[in-house]
């Protein structure tokens, strides 16, 4: 059918029929154009028609078959070639112009946009309802598989090509007798990487090492004292001292203000977080321990246990003010937020599971591609243009300090975008491209910052 035939016949219909009469057309066009190819492949093996000629193979009529339009199985009489062997048998020849025509990488690739838009496998037929392949069953299988690939290229990726300056972790809940700890790296120009998990019956010790100790046999590295961020966790706190033995720990102010108030009646909890306010703004370790000692007079006149929880902690609560690190760091370094936004997200993509199987990968496959999700949404630490005067702090060496601020640079030279000639202004780039994978298995590489 040529254009004006289109033409013509789209202006005879209803309004509300173009639609439908334009892909049926488009059905019947592209179903030309593939038995036209198919047809030139034959005579490609074959010559010309009643002609035939020593290529050794021959045309054998026509079988039933189907191919893949628009996500349909779409019935279609397919040429048939036979090729002769030497023992003077003769052989089927598989037309690659047939086989690209059911190829269904196409269809599998929407199932699997489909599962991680939260659709379940028993609804994703409805998405390619005559596709083959998009049975519940076959998609749980489509899903493992890829889960599995995933997985690998989350476990696969590589830690060394960066300096880290801190390490946060935490664990999340997946069942009563299931839980899983993991770890966030933050990078010498304040990106934020998931290095990885650890799934276990709890957020116990031993789970704590398993994960450590893998970081460490992937090369993860810090140039200096490491600055480690957790909730307060004794299993998370011994644990990252037996591997990082010079880490600086900084107890997150959010999870402590949790646990006193606790203690205390509900009257008092707007004086708790004005004094944990003040904690959190304080600039310096002399502001840090005067607050500390008011926030520990006023919960000595309520509570006892209160003073207990609060004294539990120490110095860890103000680790970042005794290095005298600069505030701006506050926001991101006095807590384990940046990692609860991942657990966030976590939640969200792994409410659709209702039942965990421990004795098989799936905890793995779906935390990775949950904390990948997650990874999509990273921004930079709060205050990252200050990092090296953090470096400074914790003492690491000159030569990584300097990169440090050179790399700094660079990024804050590339935020801006130049000004077009006769433009208003310059935009604004990304502040953060972090390390991410496809939610269908392929790992996004990204630059390396090092110099």
């Amino acid at each position: 059918m040529d254009q004006s035939t289109l033409h013509e016949l789209l202006w005879q219909v209803e309004a509300e029929d173009v639609g439908r009469v334009f892909q049926d057309q488009v059905t019947l066009l592209t179903r030309g154009i593939i038995l036209d190819v198919m047809a030139r492949e034959v005579t490609a093996l074959c010559g010309p028609a009643y002609h035939p000629d020593d290529r050794g193979c021959r045309r054998a009529g026509r079988a039933p078959g189907s191919v893949l339009l628009d996500g349909r199985t779409e019935p279609m009489l397919r040429p048939r070639v036979r090729r002769r062997k030497g023992d003077g048998g003769e052989e089927e020849v598989g037309l690659a112009s047939y086989g690209a025509a059911r190829d269904a990488s196409a269809v599998r690739a929407g199932l699997l946009r489909a599962m991680a838009a939260g659709v379940s496998t028993r609804q994703a037929q409805r998405v390619f309802p005559s596709a083959p392949g998009s049975s519940s069953s076959s998609v749980s299988r489509l899903w493992v598989e890829e889960g599995r690939k995933y997985f690998a290229a989350f476990r696969a990726r590589d830690l060394s090509r960066e300096w880290w300056i801190g390490i946060v972790l935490d664990g999340i809940a997946l069942a009563s007798s299931l839980t899983a700890v993991a770890a966030i790296g933050i990078t010498i120009d304040g990106r934020k990487v998931v290095l990885d998990f650890e799934v276990g019956a709890s957020e116990n010790q031993e789970v704590c090492d398993r994960l450590l100790a893998r970081l460490q046999e992937r090369n993860f590295r810090f140039g200096g004292k490491p600055l480690a961020v957790v909730d307060g966790s004794k299993a998370l706190i011994k644990s990252l001292l037996r591997h990082f033995p010079d880490a600086e720990i900084q107890r997150c102010l959010v999870h402590k203000e949790r646990n006193i108030r606790s203690c205390l009646s509900h009257r008092h909890y707007g004086e708790l977080a004005l004094l944990f306010n003040r904690l959190r703004a304080a600039e310096g370790e002399e502001a840090a321990r005067e607050i500390l000692t008011e926030l520990r007079r006023f919960l000595a006149s309520h509570s006892h246990k209160a003073v207990e929880s609060l004294d539990e902690a120490g110095d860890s609560l103000i680790t970042l003010h005794r290095l005298r690190a600069p505030s701006t760091l506050n926001a991101s370094l006095l807590s384990t937020n940046s990692i609860e936004n991942i657990f966030r997200t976590c939640r969200l993509k792994l409410g659709r599971v209702t039942r965990w199987r421990p004795q098989t990968d799936h905890a793995d496959r779906w935390l990775a591609y949950a904390c990948g999700e997650a990874e999509k949404g990273f921004r930079r630490l709060s205050g990252w243009r200050d990092i090296p005067t953090l470096l400074e702090r914790l003492q690491w060496p000159a030569p990584l300090v300097e990169q440090a601020r050179q790399t700094i640079a660079a990024v804050r030279a590339d935020q801006v975008k130049p000004r077009r000639p006769g433009a208003p202004g310059g935009g604004r780039a990304r502040a953060c491209v972090p390390h991410a994978c496809s939610p269908l298995g392929k790992t996004q590489t990204q630059a390396n910052t090092q110099t």
